[in-house]
């Protein structure tokens, strides 16, 4: 049987706490944790289990599932231990412990769909197929509303290569847009000027009647709030496609 070692309590503890971390390294996972009476598989569910019903939902309990997983417990069993532990420990307890265990046992599963890969990775909704807006787009986007009081704020979502068509924000007074990178990786370009490449974090300002087009890198999913900004008699004015030419010039 693999022996398991353990470092964590004197790396975290050994100046401070020298006989837990003792107790914890040598004892605890030194000893208890390499005695063959029951198998490391077996023994990882047990902990899971008793951490579960303990209510703790942390570092620790991760560390446990990623055990479990390395020692053969599948998603499925894992899925099954947790909702039968639900019924004795607690409900909520269960939803936490399912949220970790969804972390840990997705990670590298060649299952997950490039967009769910993607959505793991950012805060807001991708949202619905963006079909509305869909022959004003070159490639699938989706959009999922924020906000709609006060200022709307919707977050955009373009696959890889995706692009929207040059447009226009219109408005007698005011108006425009304001575009934050949330996720992935992107271009912004103002008519005659050179294309900006977005990440997350960074926010560009679109006054009224500047033309302009935005969307994905070719090799990246990308996603943006944009955000209305208000404005007297405001209204899109879309203009033709970024071509594949314009698009492949790109740097």
């Amino acid at each position: 049987m693999e022996k398991i070692t353990q470092t964590a309590g004197r790396n975290s503890l050994g100046k401070f706490a020298p006989e837990f971390a003792h107790f914890n390294d040598d004892i605890l996972f030194g000893e208890n944790w390499n005695n063959t009476d029951i198998d490391l598989k077996t023994r990882c569910i047990i902990t899971i289990v008793a951490l579960m019903s303990s209510g703790v939902i942390d570092s620790s309990l991760k560390y446990h599932l990623e055990n479990a997983k390395n020692h053969g417990v599948s998603r499925a069993e894992i899925a099954a231990v947790i909702t039968h532990v639900a019924f004795y420990a607690g409900w909520p307890k269960a939803w936490a412990v399912f949220n970790m265990a969804k972390e840990v046992w997705n990670e590298g599963n060649s299952e997950l769909s490039e967009k769910e890969k993607f959505q793991s990775e950012i805060l807001f909704p991708i949202g619905e197929p963006n079909d509305a807006f869909a022959k004003f787009f070159i490639g699938q986007s989706y959009l999922a509303p924020i906000s709609k009081e006060q200022v709307g704020i919707f977050n955009v979502t373009f696959e890889p290569a995706c692009r929207n068509n040059w447009h226009v924000h219109n408005a007698d007074k005011g108006g425009g847009q304001i575009l934050i990178c949330v996720g992935g990786r992107g271009y912004y370009q103002e008519w005659g000027k050179p294309a900006v490449e977005m990440r997350p974090g960074d926010c560009i300002n679109i006054p009224a009647g500047v033309k302009h087009w935005h969307g994905a890198a070719p090799d990246s999913w990308f996603s943006h709030l944009a955000i209305e900004v208000p404005g007297e008699n405001g209204s899109n004015e879309w203009l033709e496609a970024v071509d594949d030419e314009q698009y492949g010039a790109l740097k």
